[in-house]
């Protein structure tokens, strides 16, 4: 707690240049939120990006996105949108994609217009706020008092931010996979920050005369081995995903990563930091026991 001055200007550093990079590049937004033709076909043989990318440029298709499904003879196409319906497109991708493999196979072609990117949009904006507001009244009713529910919503707010900021920075395809990757780090972000709010009221329940932020002090180094271990076991699976899971899982394993770190890094530095500066006691947490009068007569 002594240091948390520290850890503020470096999360205000970090979100000042992700708000920054936000409103001067905004996010890639993949064709579910923008509208657009979403194919996947399967190759019999090893195939490159480049020799699909040069055949559907020469079908008439401008600046098509192609990336493996997880393996060489999987890919996905992404292009904007023509006005054409999926089945006036199946067979001109299907005879452009026979000039690189006779025995192609389109396994999926769908259209999404602009109208549904929107609506797609609206949505994950509506999720995110719902679950914050859900958040926020969850740690009043279980704490008692705002200053925990406080420093949890902006700890948990941090994160988001920060996943949204690299995002932009590295303008990496941003789409609904990647909703579901920042919504799942809300609550992972969360449960470590409930853990340490716990410990905290144990800690000023056995002794209340402590100050207050060395009793801060206690509970987050009494739950560090627990979050330390927790996070490296998951880093390692959505490492592996990162590393193995192909181009279509590449969004959600990125948000997860970064996700757990900036988690990390907002449970241990940040939530309770915020609850002490907003005046945290002791008796906030257990309001002192009012004495019957009776109790006090000779």
């Amino acid at each position: 707690m002594g240091t948390r001055k520290i850890w503020y200007a470096l999360s205000a550093v970090l979100m000042i240049v992700s708000f920054v990079s936000f409103f001067a590049k905004g996010l890639n937004f993949a064709i579910d939120f923008t509208g657009g033709i979403s194919v996947e076909a399967t190759f019999t043989k090893d195939t490159s990006t480049e020799s699909v990318r040069t055949v559907v440029e020469e079908a008439g298709f401008h600046e098509p996105q192609v990336s493996y499904l997880g393996s060489t003879r999987d890919i996905a196409i992404g292009l904007q949108t023509t006005g054409q319906t999926a089945d006036q497109l199946r067979p001109t991708f299907q005879q452009a994609l026979e000039k690189v493999d006779p025995g192609v196979r389109i396994t999926n072609l769908e259209v999404v217009g602009p109208q549904v990117g929107d609506e797609l949009r609206q949505a994950a904006i509506v999720s995110l706020a719902v679950t914050l507001v859900l958040i926020a009244l969850y740690i009043i009713i279980r704490f008692h008092t705002w200053r925990l529910s406080a420093g949890a919503i902006l700890a948990v707010m941090h994160d988001p931010i920060l996943v949204l900021g690299v995002f932009s920075v590295t303008q990496t395809k941003f789409d609904l996979a990647v909703v579901a990757a920042i919504l799942a780090v809300i609550g992972y972000s969360l449960n470590d920050t409930v853990i340490v709010f716990d410990r905290i009221r144990e800690n000023f329940e056995k002794n209340r005369r402590l100050p207050p932020d060395q009793t801060l002090d206690n509970a987050i180094n009494q739950t560090l081995s627990r979050t330390i271990m927790t996070k490296v076991v998951t880093c390692i699976v959505v490492v592996a995903l990162l590393v193995l899971g192909g181009e279509s899982l590449r969004g959600f394993s990125e948000a997860l990563l970064i996700g757990i770190l900036a988690g990390t890094y907002s449970s241990i530095y940040i939530s309770s930091s915020i609850a002490l500066s907003f005046g945290l006691k002791a008796e906030h947490v257990f309001p002192p026991v009012r004495k019957d009068p009776i109790d006090e007569l000779p």
